[in-house]
């Protein structure tokens, strides 16, 4: 099996090169790659060559747009990468018969209410980034090609920055920190997103009935405001010095802090499609973040 995998070197991408590599001939790109292979998702019709290059069997995205609020202002940019990229390889994937694997988000729902959404749920994303991303999963579905879409939600990587990287420093510079605690999600790693993948692809190879769109994020539930907490707790149990105590974050509500971007309240998504037909079992939200911290810390 040939997998060709689109953006390499963001955070789920870092991970996908170790998880994918066992399961066949890895090609993996990015905008900047050396050479005449390319992934530059800003000239998405440049994408068509790279695939007839490659002529892979499975084709991996992990290339997006992902900056929520500079998408407000630089939206065609959005569109470019987010949905008119994806149009692309789905196009390519249908011509050869190959499978295309493709990552989106809880932003292309409104995030009303207090339930977990699941794959039927009507959708009604508030930003660009969403629409974008939804325009993505569209042309992806009317494609006809072999396709598998994973939703997933607060994403975040041990290898570059992240919220947890950032409550930490901020942590150690102030004695009182504000962090929302109205919006609801489960913070979902980018090591599990790909092990999660590399298991996916090698299941519909073996049963192409189990194509379409999961929601795939952690188990649990938290805000922005207990994922901070946690952290913070973590890293003072392990040694750390922090000016904040676990007492001193103070919650606030998204009002407080005005961004260009809406952001959805509820970001809970439910897994069980994914746990049921794949036969897997997602780890709670804090197992994966005390990982990172452990890994981040050195501890």
């Amino acid at each position: 099996m040939k997998i060709l995998l689109l953006g390499k070197n963001g955070q789920v991408g870092w991970e996908l090169q170790r998880s994918l590599a066992p399961l066949g001939e890895l090609v993996a790109l990015d905008f900047d790659s050396p050479g005449p292979l390319k992934a530059d998702f800003s000239k998405p019709e440049s994408l068509a060559a790279t695939v007839q290059s490659v002529a892979p069997d499975v084709i991996v995205n992990a290339a997006a747009h992902t900056a929520v609020d500079k998408a407000e202002s630089e939206s065609e940019l959005a569109r470019a990468i987010n949905a008119e990229a994806p149009a692309v390889l789905a196009r390519e994937a249908a011509v050869r018969g190959a499978w295309l694997l493709h990552y989106s988000t809880d932003y292309v729902f409104d995030g009303s209410g207090s339930t977990p959404r699941d794959e039927e749920a009507a959708t009604g994303p508030l930003n660009v980034y969403g629409r974008t991303k939804l325009e993505g999963e569209e042309a992806i579905r009317a494609s006809g090609c072999h396709h598998l879409i994973l939703r997933t939600s607060w994403v975040y990587g041990a290898r570059g920055g992240n919220f947890a990287r950032t409550m930490l420093e901020l942590a150690q510079e102030r004695e009182t920190l504000k962090v929302i605690d109205d919006q609801i999600g489960a913070p979902t790693g980018a090591d599990l997103l790909a092990d999660l993948s590399a298991h996916m692809i090698r299941a519909v190879r073996a049963d192409a009935s189990l194509a379409g769109t999961y929601h795939a994020a952690a188990a649990g539930e938290t805000s922005w405001h207990g994922y901070a907490s946690h952290v913070i707790a973590f890293a003072r149990a392990a040694g750390v010095a922090l000016k904040v105590g676990e007492e001193a974050v103070e919650a606030v509500p998204t009002s407080a802090f005005p961004t260009p971007a809406r952001r959805p309240l509820n970001s809970r998504l439910d897994t069980g499609k994914l746990r049921e037909r794949f036969g897997l079992v997602l780890p709670d939200w804090r197992w994966g973040v005390e990982r990172m911290l452990t890994e981040v810390l050195g501890r």
